[in-house]
């Protein structure tokens, strides 16, 4: 079993590991990188869920929530980006609502469907690359 020290150090690693990767990183690899996240938290909201832990399920789908509104719906560039752009915009706006109703409702399923759309984005995302 881990001790609280050996979690501590874990955890100072994992968050100075981000850290680096987020400097060193393209505009192109930080969006990359906030989809991967908002997807690990999708897929930890759709595990929470499914064994009832309440609070690590509204934890978690605060975090997606939080990635796709903050991040990923911030980053868009309207002026450059014309209708994807809007379209983009239109959809994170889509995935927040339908990820707090799931989240009001205790719908796995909804979870499930908002992960496959972010997946759908992030592969397309990643082969602009």
């Amino acid at each position: 079993m881990i001790n609280q020290h050996q979690q501590r150090a874990s955890q100072t690693y994992s968050r100075i590991n981000l850290e680096s990767s987020v400097m060193g990183a393209s505009p192109h690899q930080l969006i990359s990188m906030l989809m991967d996240g908002a997807h690990g938290a999708l897929v930890r909201a759709t595990i929470a869920a499914e064994s009832g832990d309440i609070a690590l399920r509204g934890k978690e789908l605060s975090k997606a929530i939080n990635i796709i509104g903050n991040g990923l719906q911030s980053a868009l560039d309207h002026e450059r980006g014309g209708t994807v752009s809007v379209e983009l915009d239109r959809l994170y706006s889509y995935m927040i609502q339908m990820l707090l109703r799931a989240n009001l409702e205790s719908n796995v399923d909804m979870i499930i469907h908002i992960d496959r759309v972010l997946l759908d984005i992030t592969d397309a995302w990643k082969a602009i690359a």
